[in-house]
């Protein structure tokens, strides 16, 4: 029996070497035959997946000092704990929302690419840095949660960006990725182009948790994703619905944030 098991163990090693080198060997197959490109100008890059220095100097990545709980970054450093405006006069659902940059040339086209373009292998690079700028929230959170697609946008979108980062976030932190603990119920239009209060309106009693859903998100923390944060009207309807299945800490966190500048 012994004898069998090291078999057993040795062939399996010796698969899972075989399988790393082939993945290596069409990796490079693959990138003689598309080579690498910046997803911001499309300069050939050496490297697999990234930004060229020229693009990456110009991401404006959000950094300290910021709101704690919008996370809108300030001009200047007025001291820790200090709220912006926005989260004293309309608190929202949420604990905390945290995004990598602006939502400027360069986040926009990492953004579009992973959105229209099918750019899914973009997705780890960009929870990677997701990761950093929720600031140890995922590492402290039970689950995280992508904000869902209806079925009928998810069939011409052939997949639903909010879940890839989320994947791709889940694995890089080791939590669980909950996908199907919200969906979305009702079809309603494109936020682009709506104003606020339209916006909030077209998604009123859009999202519902589902029965598994209301299991695992009890007593929970939750990380909630979403590409971009441009109002808030989109997360803070999905958060209520996760407040109501009974998660006591919920933090957004995206990849761009709409904004014109620091305040």
């Amino acid at each position: 029996m012994r004898e069998t098991r090291k078999r057993i163990r040795a062939s399996t090693a010796g698969f899972r070497r075989a399988a790393g080198l082939f993945s290596r060997f069409a990796g490079r197959l693959l990138d003689l035959a598309y080579p690498p490109a910046c997803p911001g100008c499309s300069v050939l890059l050496g490297g697999r997946v990234g930004l060229c220095a020229g693009c990456w100097s110009h991401m404006s990545l959000i950094e300290r000092p910021f709101c704690e709980i919008l996370g809108t970054p300030f001009s200047q450093d007025l001291g820790p704990g200090i709220l912006s405006a926005g989260a004293i006069a309309d608190p929202p659902p949420f604990e905390r929302l945290r995004s990598v940059a602006l939502y400027d040339e360069t986040a926009r086209a990492l953004v579009q690419a992973l959105k229209y373009r099918d750019r899914t292998d973009l997705a780890p690079m960009m929870a990677g840095w997701m990761l950093r700028a929720a600031e140890g929230a995922v590492g402290e959170a039970d689950a995280i949660v992508p904000v869902p697609l209806h079925p009928f946008r998810l069939v011409r979108r052939k997949f639903n960006q909010s879940a890839e980062l989320a994947r791709a976030l889940g694995m890089l932190a080791g939590r669980p990725v909950l996908f199907d603990a919200v969906r979305r119920v009702r079809h309603t239009r494109s936020q682009v182009g709506l104003r606020q209060r339209a916006r909030e309106e077209n998604v009123r009693g859009a999202f519902a948790v589902t029965p598994a859903g209301r299991e695992a998100l009890f007593g929970r923390r939750v990380i909630l994703v979403d590409d971009v944060y441009t109002t808030g009207a989109t997360v803070a309807a999905v958060t209520r619905a996760i407040r109501r299945a009974g998660a006591v800490d919920v933090t957004v966190l995206t990849f761009a944030r709409a904004l014109a500048a620091p305040i």
